[in-house]
């Protein structure tokens, strides 16, 4: 029963990852198609972000009301939904009205899924479920680049993308009745969990030394990720010399990079603590820091653009992991729903930030923005170390 429930949270997982890799796959081809600054990404990829936001500071009531079964499909549902109107959308105004509903959906199957994983399956099934999340977001790029190829252009990418997840969120509704054995089964077995897990303010949250220190770490990770998905493709197009079509093709690689390095440190994860994986992996990133700074044609950019996904990978789905450890069990989805939120600033303002820049400086500014994003998360992760071994929790 719990393998048969953990292969449908893979799976909505997938689902999770569709729509974040496709607007920066799609965008060099619908700023041309409206006449829009570069930049404009910034507009839809805030809102994204805000409606993210908003749904993971809801989660622990939304959970509490509804529980994550129903909170999963109906979000998987409403994305589904949003991608199809983007397929349909005849300027920015549209696109921003379509954004809010991509990020509510999201931001809630991301804050109830990682808790439920957290406290019921172990670290390699985390790293296992970030890895298909790798999975999502590597197919999007590739499947814009085939649309791109062809007479539907991005609209016809978006369109395919409506049809994976619309058949994801199908598969959740069929998958109700595992939810409800599953927890049948974990209260019989862990009747401690029956519990009410605490909600407290932010503000409460923000006393917590701890968890200020991983919310910068996450921050900073998040923000990384998402800078290099929502312009990677633009700076190999601008910075580079490449076309639309082989730039999508490229960035295809950074995602399955995400995958693959999720995938291998869930591998590892019985042998590795989440700590040691974390440490392995943020070294991988500093290689490609090094390698996106050298003045090197766009095929090398692209194997670094490649090891920040590889390296960065692992970061957060061990974070998360961590968390009931950390905090304790009646905290977590709190924590979690603030953890979550905070990587969504994150992946909402820097890039936001990061398109200013790069449209009035040049996207040659991209590899000195990686390695200060990669810099900022080295340096909170070493203080969210101090901050663990100086409270109560597990120590690394």
């Amino acid at each position: 029963m719990a393998t048969a429930l953990l292969l449908v949270i893979f799976l909505d997982f997938i689902g999770l990852g569709v729509p974040d890799s496709l607007f920066g796959a799609a965008w060099p081809a619908i700023y041309q198609e409206f006449g829009l600054p570069v930049s404009y990404a910034s507009c839809v990829t805030i809102l994204v972000s805000c409606g993210s936001i908003l749904s993971s500071l809801l989660s622990a009531r939304l959970i509490a009301r509804f529980g994550t079964a129903r909170l999963t499909m109906a979000s998987t549902a409403l994305t589904a939904l949003a991608l199809l109107g983007f397929s349909f959308a005849g300027g920015l105004p549209w696109l921003c009205l379509l954004a809010a509903p991509l990020g509510l959906g999201g931001g809630a199957v991301d804050a109830a899924l990682n808790n439920y994983v957290a406290l019921h399956y172990r670290a390699a099934h985390m790293n296992f479920l970030h890895c298909f999340y790798g999975i999502g977001v590597s197919v999007s790029p590739y499947l814009m680049s085939v649309a791109l190829g062809g007479p539907g252009g991005w609209r016809g990418g978006y369109r395919m993308a409506f049809f994976l997840q619309a058949g994801i969120a199908a598969v959740t509704v069929l998958s109700l009745p595992l939810w409800k054995r599953h927890r049948e089964e974990s209260r019989s077995t862990q009747p401690q969990e029956e519990k009410t897990p605490e909600s407290p303010g932010l503000r409460r949250l923000a006393r917590m030394p701890a968890v200020r220190a991983v919310w910068a770490v996450f921050f900073f990770s998040c923000a990384l990720e998402m800078t290099c998905g929502s312009w990677g493709s633009t700076f190999l197009v601008e910075a580079k010399g490449l076309p639309a079509k082989d730039a999508a093709g490229l960035v295809t690689f950074y995602y399955a990079g995400i995958a693959l390095g999720r995938f291998l440190s869930g591998v590892l994860a019985s042998r590795l603590s989440s700590w040691k994986l974390i440490r392995l992996g943020m070294c991988v990133v500093c290689c490609a820091a090094v390698l996106l700074l050298l003045p090197l044609p766009a095929f090398a950019a692209a194997l670094g653009l490649f090891l920040v996904g590889l390296g960065n990978g692992p970061v957060y789905p061990n974070l998360v992991h961590l968390t009931p450890q950390n905090f304790g069990r009646d905290l977590s989805q709190a924590v979690m729903g603030s953890q979550m939120a905070v990587s969504c600033i994150g992946s909402m303002l820097v890039p936001a930030s990061f398109g200013l820049l790069g449209q009035a400086f040049g996207m040659e500014l991209f590899p000195f923005a990686a390695a200060a994003l990669f810099l900022a998360m080295a340096v909170s992760f070493v203080l969210l170390q101090k901050r663990i071994q100086a409270g109560t929790s597990p120590r690394p």
